[in-house]
């Protein structure tokens, strides 16, 4: 038990660490972003944002909804599953298989 106890803790300040060099990495990049704020950067960030809303039309009709119900109106699996009239297991087998769908139809390089 004290073994169990010990690498839980371990665990846990190993992901507050991550968590903490993520944060900072994201602030790091928005005072890069703001400083450098030029019409170059905005207009490539917007056209990449196109590029990825005309993806997702591409996405069956099935998937299209899930993915973006999650991923741009930042829903809950239980908010989408409440919509749907389905259990939440429903949605997380949907997201799932769009996922995969994306990566077997799409590439990285397809986006830059």
């Amino acid at each position: 038990m004290k073994r169990i106890a010990v690498n839980h803790a371990i665990d846990m300040k190993r992901k507050k660490e991550r968590q903490r060099e993520d944060i900072m990495d994201v602030i790091d990049f928005d005072r890069r972003e703001s400083s450098h704020g030029n019409i170059e950067t905005k207009f490539l960030r917007k056209e990449t944002v196109e590029l990825v809303r005309q993806r997702i039309h591409q996405l069956p009709e099935g998937y299209r909804h899930v993915i973006y119900d999650f991923y741009i109106n930042e829903k809950t699996y239980q908010q989408m599953a409440d919509e749907q009239n389905v259990q939440v297991k429903t949605i997380e087998t949907k997201l799932y298989r769009a996922r995969q769908w994306m990566k077997k139809h799409w590439k990285e390089d397809d986006f830059s």
